[in-house]
């Protein structure tokens, strides 16, 4: 079966750069990328491609050499789910802020929608590909859909997750540790669908590195390596408050344990805690699918990385509050970086978010500053909390365009993304223009110690 023409549904994280990566290195097949969101399409179209909606190192140079030759990006959705052969579903699946599940279940709502969508349209066979991260066994409600609504349509559903890091997307789409895939491998039709896609992405993936299973454990893969991942950064942030308690130093106790092969050291930084769009969504997933069954010990055991992240942040706060002696009512505290990591604009469950919630609690006064993300979007994110009004959140917080003027006569500065260019600044410069005396926190273990407390600071950093 060979593929000429794709669909995707989602102009998102996923979406966006997996299709602009798949369109450069299959060049015979047209790819669509479709969103109900017109602001989103006309960026992803702007004839200046630094101005597409997502920035990931690698990107924009990707885009501009696909774009209208083989990769398209349009709102007529039922126009490109018509002319598909394969149709990859990469809408968002938020945690759900409703009804049974409240707080920890996947919300499907959109994915349903999608699947009712592509009912509607379809007049020949497609191969549906989930490409969003989904419960288990979803892969079987997109099936009763798309059978018992279609035009007599076949369809074969597949399970494609994304494995991608934000801020190294592209490298991780260029040279993936693997990819997987999940289909209906016991029959002919189902393997025939699966050969598909192995055959889209053995154009520049090794063979070797294409898995292939069946879907409910490609489905139930992506959540287990999110939740590993989740838990080690949680584990070392445990330790990171044991470590200020005790006079150790978390970055030489990471050391010494990632060097121990059957450990490794990735994911081993202690930090304000992980943010992002899928290690909390996943991992509450996770603990509502076990609880679900009746699992209930293996809920409680997976619900504690997600509870140990939100200790982290609060505590981050609470010491900025509790060094500046006791109150920050009124006091100026001055953000480096929102993003929830460095290389990205995506602020989803940024720790900073929830740190500036906590200190505008407080009274503080917040100055923000960060490279990519722009000022609309923070006040967003704010908003969404609902902790006190937009007009409030407009008030308290301001949005700056430059490092130094956001500290510029700040009483303390709080690093909560590991931007590079924060290691670069003249942090001699910034303590001169801040009130004395001047409070340095690190919540990402960026700056050195030594030589930030001879400038003069009183530094601050997780887990020493």
């Amino acid at each position: 079966m060979k593929i000429k023409n794709i669909c995707c549904i989602g102009a998102g994280y996923v979406g966006g750069p997996t299709m602009a990566v798949i369109a450069q290195k299959c060049p015979e097949i047209d790819i669509t990328v479709v969103d109900i969101n017109e602001k989103r399409i006309a960026a992803w179209n702007d004839e200046n491609v630094d101005n597409i909606p997502i920035y990931e190192p690698g990107l924009s140079e990707i885009v501009e050499e696909a774009r209208d030759r083989n990769l398209f990006f349009s709102t007529d959705i039922d126009a490109a789910i018509d002319k598909a052969d394969m149709i990859f579903i990469s809408v968002n699946t938020p945690t759900k802020t409703y009804g049974i599940g409240k707080g920890m279940a996947a919300d499907l709502k959109y994915i349903e929608l999608c699947a009712r969508q592509i009912a509607r349209v379809a007049k020949d066979d497609k191969i549906v590909v989930e490409k969003s991260t989904l419960p288990v066994r979803t892969a079987q409600a997109l099936k009763d859909i798309l059978d018992n609504t279609g035009n007599g349509v076949n369809y074969q559903i597949l399970s494609n997750p994304e494995f991608l890091a934000e801020g190294t997307a592209v490298d991780d789409l260029m040279d993936p540790d693997r990819v997987l895939i999940g289909g209906d491998i016991d029959t002919s039709e189902g393997e025939e669908a699966v050969q598909a896609l192995v055959d889209i992405y053995a154009h520049w993936v090794p063979e070797d590195r294409i898995l292939t299973t069946n879907v409910w454990s490609s489905e139930l893969s992506k959540l287990t390596a999110n939740a590993f991942l989740a838990q080690r950064v949680s584990s070392i942030n445990a330790m990171s408050e044991l470590c200020e308690k005790t006079g150790a130093d978390v970055n030489e106790v990471s050391i010494a344990v990632g060097m121990d092969s059957r450990i490794g050291s990735k994911f081993l930084k202690s930090s304000v805690g992980f943010g992002g769009s899928c290690f909390q969504k996943d991992i509450l997933n996770l603990v509502y699918i076990a609880k679900s069954f009746g699992l209930n010990e293996v809920a409680d055991y997976w619900e504690q990385v997600i509870i140990m992240n939100d200790h982290q942040k609060k505590r981050f706060a609470s010491n900025i509050v509790k060094t500046l002696y006791n109150t920050v009512s009124g006091k100026k505290i001055a953000f480096l970086g929102w993003a929830f990591k460095k290389d990205t604009n995506d602020t989803r469950e940024s720790a900073a978010i929830y740190v500036a919630d906590y200190l505008l609690n407080e009274q503080a006064e917040i100055v923000i500053y960060d490279p990519k993300v722009r000022a609309e979007q923070i006040y967003a994110d704010l908003d969404y909390l609902n902790t006190r009004t937009e007009e409030e959140n407009r008030k308290q917080v301001k949005v700056v365009n430059s490092a130094y003027e956001a500290c510029e006569e700040a009483h303390a500065v709080a690093l909560l993304t590991e931007w590079d260019e924060f290691k670069e600044l003249d942090w001699k410069k910034i303590y001169e223009s801040m009130l004395k005396p001047a409070f340095l926190f690190d919540g990402r273990r960026l700056l050195e110690r030594k030589t930030k407390e001879k400038i003069g600071f009183e530094f601050y950093a997780i887990g020493s």
